[in-house]
């Protein structure tokens, strides 16, 4: 593969990350390796699509994999129906949810792991008596443009996570929508 970096050479030392207090929390404004506590990482709350832990800021984006904890309250569809180019993976941390999966509803509980390769479609909504928190990642192959289509589908419209029209602008198919706004989720109380 091009661009990676040969783990034999021994050149120069990765630097720290200088990560910055920001209003949606502790944000990496340089590249370089960085420790942070989800408590203080940054969030960005959606009354409508709940809330999520982001770990890169946008001066210092992740190049090859992107990770995001999503917290669900039920009901909430923390994004739109849709496939892409990338794989995708998701592991549920805690509480429940459904996974409208390739037209298939699937009902997920904490320790539950869903691998979407190239070109699933796939949505989560929150379920259950509580939050739902899953731990998101995915390829950064082609990013930003990554080949993203949001699919009208009976069964994802049903469960509040469907376009009506089919679309590949995610400005489109989140317009419905408030602006996610910073900060941690209202009453999210980590362990």
């Amino acid at each position: 593969m091009t661009g990676l970096p040969n783990p034999n050479d021994r050149g120069t030392a990765v630097s720290e990350a200088k990560l910055e207090e920001r209003p949606e929390g502790l944000t990496a404004v340089t590249d370089g390796w960085f420790v942070v506590n989800v408590r203080d990482a940054a969030w960005v709350h959606n009354d409508v699509l709940g809330s999520a832990c982001i770990f890169e800021g946008d001066e210092a984006p992740f190049p090859q994999l992107g990770y995001t904890i999503a917290v669900l309250e039920p009901g909430q569809s923390g994004g739109r129906y849709h496939r892409e180019a990338n794989q995708e993976d998701f592991l549920v941390l805690a509480g429940e949810c459904l996974v409208i999966i390739e037209g298939e509803e699937r009902h997920l509980k904490a320790w539950d792991f869903v691998h979407c390769p190239a070109h699933t479609e796939h949505g989560f909504v929150g379920a259950g008596d509580g939050p739902c928190v899953i731990f998101m990642t995915g390829s950064r192959e082609g990013w930003p443009d990554k080949g993203s289509l949001y699919v009208r589908n009976e069964l994802a419209i049903q469960h509040g996570v469907g376009v009506e029209v089919e679309t590949s602008l995610s400005a489109e198919a989140y317009a419905p929508f408030p602006k996610w706004q910073p900060g941690r989720p209202p009453g999210l109380d980590l362990p």
